[in-house]
């Protein structure tokens, strides 16, 4: 039985364990890469290695940046008073890429998911219930958008739940349903995304 060299083997077991890419799809991406020159292959590979430096998360958002506040929280541009929350900063960026948002982010940074072991105090929730207690502005509504999965769902109720309890003149509201259940915010198209985000509707 013929075996692929251990090198290779190495690199398709680390590819295959990236989201949506399967031990075939691992393959195909090890063998293009061989294929590259060596200053292509250096150049990925100092990429991966210094993917972290830089990095940051917001102290106000959570967002994934490279500065702190983030240039959407210290944008005076920026709707202070309107907050749109959602799981991770991909979906922040995503339905920021329309132009049609012009309120700010909080990014819980997951979804509750008992069968992992990630419940309230793994999301930033009290950060959310922390930031509109102390806002110097007031911020007078609060965007629920989780992805339209089954967690996603839970977590928009949690939220609400918490944020009714500890502020009722609060202005909540979820995105609508504009988006396929069971998708991501990430892949939605812009025209989608600003549809879901005009029609949403009170929490």
């Amino acid at each position: 039985m013929t075996n692929l060299p251990s090198s290779l083997q190495r690199a398709i077991n680390e590819f295959a364990k990236l989201p949506g890419i399967g031990p075939r799809s691992a393959q195909r991406l090890v063998f293009y890469m061989l294929k590259r020159d060596a200053v292509e292959l250096d150049a990925f590979s100092q990429a991966v290695e210094k993917l972290k430096e830089g990095v940051v998360f917001c102290s106000s958002c959570h967002i994934m940046t490279d500065v702190d506040p983030c240039p959407t929280c210290s944008n005076p541009r920026r709707d202070q008073s309107l907050v749109c929350v959602v799981e991770e900063s991909m979906d922040a960026i995503a339905i920021d890429k329309p132009g049609s948002f012009t309120g700010v982010f909080h990014v819980l940074g997951g979804v509750l998911n008992p069968m992992e072991g990630i419940g309230p105090d793994k999301l930033k929730i009290a950060s959310l219930e922390s930031r509109i207690k102390n806002h110097e502005l007031g911020i007078k509504e609060v965007i629920i958008a989780t992805n339209p999965t089954l967690e996603g769902e839970t977590t928009a109720m949690h939220v609400s739940r918490v944020l009714k309890n500890q502020f009722p003149e609060l202005k909540l509201t979820r995105i609508a349903r504009g988006l396929p259940m069971g998708g991501d915010l990430e892949y939605a198209d812009e025209i989608t995304l600003s549809r879901a985000m005009e029609g949403r509707r009170d929490y």
